[in-house]
């Protein structure tokens, strides 16, 4: 029977496996691993089992079976597959399924489209074109027959003369949408074209010179242009998704994309929030901006752990986005990742469902989810999404690695989960408590007293029982808030 495993389908009987851009070369010995630990999702593979079951009666040097786990590596996302030291390999990626008979590998066209260039002559008008271009990718984003690219890494191509394949190539799509905006008065003109990076070939372009008030309706048919000849590739049926005008306010608008410019990165998302009141304030019925404006005060959270008046506030604004549009996706994932912190996991749950649903290529909501996967039992669930939202978003690097290295010390995979938080230029405060459970469980008790060290500097009035408590009491199951605390303790009494 074939397995599918996130994008890709292992077709027994052809010993073929399909990706989401077609078939992908594996040698035998290679597909025979890959088999093996599919069938085996739960377990750590010995590597006496692998060389029994891949080398039957034949000697061969471990080296071998290392080339072999390095070139799937390559060939797949490399997280898929986890070294567990001393023991031997184990599959990480997404539970495998068996496949239906008859049915093919949904083989999703992948895109990215990167920065419309800022043809205004002013710099302080970045943040439209910017704009513009985050929201075609959030529209674009909406449609699960596409894989698309976030914005976070697709701007790493502003501004510079590429070549289209090799940027095609860094990002791993075969798509690739570029634009211009020029912005004069009321007036804006707006050139896109969408290329098959595979072979340069120009699908479609178009030239558009309207009046501002237009631009939503520009925005609409670029995304169903776009939409249409992907769909032709994929042999998909897109339906007409045209949205409703989601203002009538151009000012808030304006504050809106000035917001999305800002709560695009980790760092300043919070300083999108007055641009976001004041988008409210011009029309109380912008629906995208109430839904922006409540996952910004619910992230609020993370900088005031002891304070849940960010989140009841957060879970207020959200209710009133999803009374103007029941479909605005940050409206679900401020209200699911909310209820995630206020432990009330259920609620989370349909939440965080529903906000996938509606962007499934949104990767800051498939890592929220995968954060709660982990929080509910469910680490190897999680970090399967964390793959899928790495590959929309390959270039991103901080939050993801926080987010991974969090959940891999909840799947007890502590090497891995150092090697994670050691990516991150600064380790949050919050991290920090997980380094210090990673560092004892290998026996590295100095190094854990270290850092035990600077997480009571951060906190220099709370008791240790205190800073359990602010900083690791959110999993479902109780014990294991419970086991993390014996850890801690261990680790201050030595000192």
């Amino acid at each position: 029977m074939d397995l599918e495993f996130g994008n890709y389908r292992l077709k027994r009987a052809e010993r073929l496996l399909l990706g989401p851009d077609g078939p992908v070369a594996l040698s035998a010995r290679s597909f025979d691993i890959l088999a093996l630990l599919l069938d085996r999702p739960d377990e750590v593979v010995g590597k006496s089992d692998l060389f029994d079951a891949v080398w039957p009666g034949v000697v061969v040097e471990e080296n071998t079976l290392q080339v072999h786990i390095s070139a799937l590596r390559k060939l797949l996302p490399a997280e898929m597959i986890a070294t567990v030291h001393g023991r031997g390999y184990k599959y990480a990626g997404p539970r495998p399924t068996m496949a239906a008979a008859g049915t093919a590998a949904p083989v999703r066209p992948s895109i990215a489209i990167l920065p419309f260039d800022n043809m205004s002559g002013d710099p302080e008008q970045d943040y439209f074109s910017d704009g513009i271009t985050e929201d075609i990718i959030a529209e674009l984003g909406k449609y699960k027959e596409f894989l698309v690219i976030a914005r976070n890494s697709s701007f790493r191509f502003r501004g510079k003369a590429h070549d289209l394949a090799e940027v095609a190539a860094k990002l791993g799509v075969q798509y690739v949408v570029e634009g211009s905006v020029r912005k004069i008065g009321n007036r804006v003109r707006i050139t896109v074209q969408l290329t098959d990076a595979s072979s340069m070939a120009h699908l479609w372009g178009e030239h558009y010179d309207r009046e501002f008030d237009d631009i939503f309706a520009i925005q609409d048919e670029i995304t169903r242009m776009i939409a249409a000849r992907l769909a032709r590739q994929a042999r998909t049926a897109i339906a007409s998704r045209a949205r409703a005008r989601p203002t009538d306010n151009m000012s808030a608008y304006e504050f809106y994309l000035r917001a999305l410019q800002l709560a695009a990165v980790y760092e300043t998302a919070h300083d999108a929030e007055p641009f976001l009141r004041q988008a409210v304030k011009l029309d109380p019925r912008f629906a995208a901006a109430h839904a922006m404006l409540s996952f910004v005060e619910s992230f609020k959270f993370y900088w005031d752990y002891d304070s849940p008046g960010h989140l009841h506030s957060g879970l207020e604004i959200a209710a009133t986005a999803l009374q103007l549009d029941p479909d605005e996706a940050y409206g679900h994932l401020a209200i699911g990742f909310a209820h995630l912190w206020l432990r009330q996991f259920r609620q989370a749950e349909i939440s965080l469902d529903r906000a996938v649903a509606l962007n499934p290529n949104d990767p800051f909501i498939l890592t929220i989810r995968a954060l709660f996967l982990s929080y509910t039992d469910r680490p190897e669930e999680g970090l399967g999404e964390i793959i899928e939202a790495q590959r929309r978003d390959p270039y991103a690097v901080g939050w993801y690695e926080d987010y991974r290295g969090t959940i891999l010390t909840t799947a007890g995979r502590y090497r891995e989960a150092i090697a994670c938080f050691a990516k991150m230029a600064a380790v949050p405060r919050w991290s920090l408590v997980r380094l210090v459970i990673c560092h004892s469980e290998l026996g590295e008790i100095s190094r854990a007293q270290d850092l035990l060290a600077k997480v009571k500097a951060h906190y220099p009035r709370l008791s240790l029982d205190e800073i359990v408590d602010l900083e690791l009491d959110f999993y479902q199951d109780p014990a294991i808030c419970s086991r993390y605390r014996a850890i801690l303790e261990r680790v201050d009494s030595r000192e």
